[in-house]
């Protein structure tokens, strides 16, 4: 018996997966929401052949293109057979008659998305999580690795001029959701974008590469299941996915700013976990690229993260934003900058 389940209805996911799949089985299914929000929602679609991910972007999405869900399926394609793991991609639907915004379907895998805390059981012994972080920071290395060409991803972006438009697009932001009393936004915001380092390689990014958008493997602590929500994908510069996972790295020994400002509690300060200067080592080990640069990539993060909140204190205020969660993240928003502030003048991560 199925029952409506808003954004992916079993009377209507079931038929048509049916039919998608070859596989009559599918269409006695439920749809349970996994995650959800302001961003693509994701759902487990359950049915007598098995089980399997259904994305689509959230309810109420207006925008007139498919670009979002397009663009997932298309890197996670183009990347499935490569040395970065990612889910087999299984179907895409383009077509906003059927669930009302264009969705794709993919393989449901095994394994664990950690943010704060992991697993009861799992990792318990500092070499094991020692082994999760440079997991981490392998497969990053290997997602700068491929070759853009090579997988048909070589028109995913226009790498030429993408740290300008990254500022431009988050200063942009920022003038959108100005709050009052933060005027140190914009004078790290002309600082960076007034020392824009040179790219080094054009690489595949991720947009927003960070613990809890992987998915660890359920029973061998330092192997990454599965790269999740690539909706930020594109052609760029690699030391930009570098940049943001510091950004949200917290490390055992943070105080002052570093602690003020965390805006998602991450397993990270669990000990045995890299630091962020380690981190930053075993990825110039693995690519060889010059790090040289990499405090700017740091603190256009810690800038960007400083946007994302500031967004989400005028949302909250204008009535946008329901529900709870979002007390003290104003507060976030000065250390944020202090960091970047002080990541850039000092030149250190």
């Amino acid at each position: 018996m199925t029952t409506p389940t808003a954004g992916a209805d079993p009377a209507v996911v079931g038929p048509y997966l049916a039919t998608a799949l070859g596989d009559d089985g599918w269409r006695d299914c439920t749809a349970t929401l996994i995650a959800g929000g302001k961003s693509n929602l994701t759902f487990r679609v359950d049915a007598p052949p098995g089980s399997v991910i259904l994305r689509r972007p959230p309810l109420g999405h207006v925008l007139p293109t498919a670009h979002d869900m397009v663009r997932e399926h298309t890197v996670m394609s183009a990347l499935g057979g490569s040395a970065v793991p990612v889910p087999q991609m299984l179907h895409l639907c383009t077509d906003p008659e059927v669930l009302g915004q264009p969705f794709y379907v993919m393989e449901r895998v095994e394994g664990h998305v950690c943010r704060e805390a992991l697993p009861a059981g799992y990792a318990d012994q500092p070499a094991q999580r020692r082994a999760v972080g440079e997991g981490l920071v392998s497969v990053l290395a290997a997602l700068h690795e491929v070759d853009p060409g090579a997988v048909g991803l070589g028109e995913f972006g226009r790498p030429e001029g993408y740290l300008e438009r990254q500022v431009r697009r988050w200063v942009k932001q920022w003038d959108a959701t100005r709050i009052e009393g933060h005027d140190a936004l914009d004078a790290l915001a002309a600082d960076l974008a007034a020392q824009v380092p040179a790219t080094q390689r054009h690489t595949v990014v991720h947009g927003d590469y960070r613990l809890d958008n992987t998915m660890l493997h359920p029973t061998e602590p330092g192997r990454i299941a599965a790269v999740l929500d690539w909706e930020m994908s594109t052609l760029g510069d690699p030391l930009a996915d570098l940049g943001i996972l510091l950004g949200y790295w917290s490390q055992a020994d943070d105080g002052g700013a570093r602690t003020e400002a965390t805006v998602v509690p991450a397993a990270t300060v669990l000990q045995g976990f890299p630091t962020r200067q380690e981190v930053a080592e075993l990825y110039a080990q693995r690519t060889g690229l010059d790090l040289t640069p990499l405090p700017w990539y740091a603190a256009f993060a810690a800038f960007k993260l400083a946007v994302v909140c500031a967004g989400i204190v005028a949302r909250v205020r204008g009535g946008a934003m329901l529900g709870e969660g979002f007390d003290g993240i104003e507060e976030r928003i000065g250390p944020l900058v202090e960091i970047g502030r002080t990541t850039l003048d000092e030149r250190t991560v």
